[in-house]
């Protein structure tokens, strides 16, 4: 009976101490869990933000926003990012061009982008397209023309930050002046454009038997002996002859177009100014012959284009100077961050949010360009300020004084 207590005595402290050992464990355990693991570092030197291997160093330091996300990016956000270093460049003697398109940037669905140069006297050759050119003169001086339906024409001259528009078939030519040509940035209101496969007059006349041609035109059919075999594309001439001339020559017999086709942004107020920066909102309200919208977006330094989207349209982005990043938030809790710069594309589908900051220290100029007439956007902020305050703190608890204080009209553009 004795040695039965005893055996029993130790069985129970064996309990005791097993069970302090385990409350032990748990408790470590417990506190562990109450201490979160550190898994990011603003210098990424912890273990798992290694790089062992050797990477493409330029491309990571052009793009940090995709080589170490922010933690508030989330999900399978497609890439909104295509630059035109990447893309083809056709060279030819007047010049040379290359393109953005939907099969370069598959979310690029309904716009495309045409990066071109034209050398002193270098003419793009007279063509047409079924969709509308939008154009921004980048650097230097051009001669542009073209014809409408009503064959009134337009003749003019345009320089740098000078925008022209050419609604979908309408003929239309591009002619590099002094003292160095130029370079320009096309867009087109179709994700699917080709710029190597538009209507060329020499490929149409080339095609047209001679003996249509002299019946078309009552002329000999020796008169086009010389037509080109192939298409021109770009190619160099003698410069045009004074502007004056050649559009008094160009609209006889039925005069010029009555809205111009090309407008100058320079000429205007800004749209909105603020210690950020300013944005020139040019649309069919100001600019009539226009079919698509746009927005000329400069941010200084730290600048910040507000939260916000745009519930008509796709956005078309293209980056002329500085730098800067933005976040695409999209349905289902997706956020992705991505780095711009000189030359790069953006595109963000419609009514999808998304912000821009200014990430360099020189001002930040990009365009914003939509296929419809007439521009529209809606803030986060505009959006909150007015809704019902107690209703909106319900939902995000940041107090009612913040909401109130709210500006009541649009920003656009903000600063730190």
């Amino acid at each position: 009976m004795e040695q039965e207590k005893d055996q029993a005595k130790v069985s129970r402290r064996r309990f005791l101490e097993a069970s302090s050992a385990m409350l032990v464990v748990a408790a470590g355990v417990q506190a562990a869990q109450g201490q979160e693991k550190q898994i990011r570092s603003a210098d990424h030197h912890l273990p798992n933000e290694s790089q062992p291997v050797q990477n493409n160093d330029p491309l990571d330091k052009e793009n940090p926003s995709s080589v170490w996300a922010p933690p508030t990016d989330s999900g399978g956000q497609p890439p909104f990012k295509y630059s035109f270093s990447l893309s083809h460049k056709r060279q030819e003697e007047g010049g040379w061009t290359r393109q953005v398109t939907v099969r370069d940037l598959p979310i690029s669905k309904k716009m495309a982008g045409v990066q071109m140069r034209l050398i002193t006297g270098g003419i793009r050759e007279l063509h047409w397209h079924v969709g509308a050119e939008w154009a921004l003169m980048l650097y230097g001086n051009a001669r542009i023309t073209a014809v409408d339906q009503e064959g009134r024409s337009h003749v003019s001259d345009v320089t740098k930050g000078d925008l022209w528009i050419f609604p979908g078939g309408i003929p239309h030519s591009i002619q590099g002046l002094g003292p160095d040509g130029c370079e320009f940035l096309l867009v087109f209101n179709d994700g699917n454009f080709n710029e190597f496969d538009t209507f060329l007059l020499t490929d149409w006349m080339t095609h047209t038997p001679p003996e249509v041609l002299a019946k078309n035109f009552g002329v000999p059919e020796s008169t086009f002996d010389k037509v080109p075999k192939k298409e021109l594309f770009i190619f160099e001439r003698p410069l045009p002859r004074p502007l004056a001339e050649e559009q008094k020559q160009a609209e006889a017999g039925t005069g010029r177009v009555p809205h111009s086709f090309d407008f100058k942004p320079a000429e205007m107020k800004p749209t909105k100014v603020s210690r950020g920066g300013e944005v020139k909102i040019v649309d069919q309200k100001i600019w009539p012959a226009t079919n698509i919208a746009a927005a000329i977006v400069t941010l200084k330094p730290g600048g910040l284009r507000e939260l916000h989207w745009h519930p008509n349209e796709d956005e078309w982005q293209y980056y002329v100077e500085g730098k800067g990043r933005m976040t695409v938030f999209s349905a289902g809790g997706h956020a992705r961050t991505m780095d711009f710069q000189e030359g790069d594309v953006g595109y963000i589908d419609k009514s999808v949010p998304h912000y821009i900051e200014n990430t360099g220290d020189t001002d930040l100029t990009f365009i914003e360009v939509f296929p419809t007439p007439f521009y529209g956007d809606i803030s986060l902020a505009e959006w909150l300020a007015h809704t019902p305050s107690r209703l909106v703190d319900q939902h995000i608890q940041v107090g009612e004084d913040f909401l109130a204080k709210i500006p009541k009209k649009e920003m656009i553009i903000t600063s730190e």
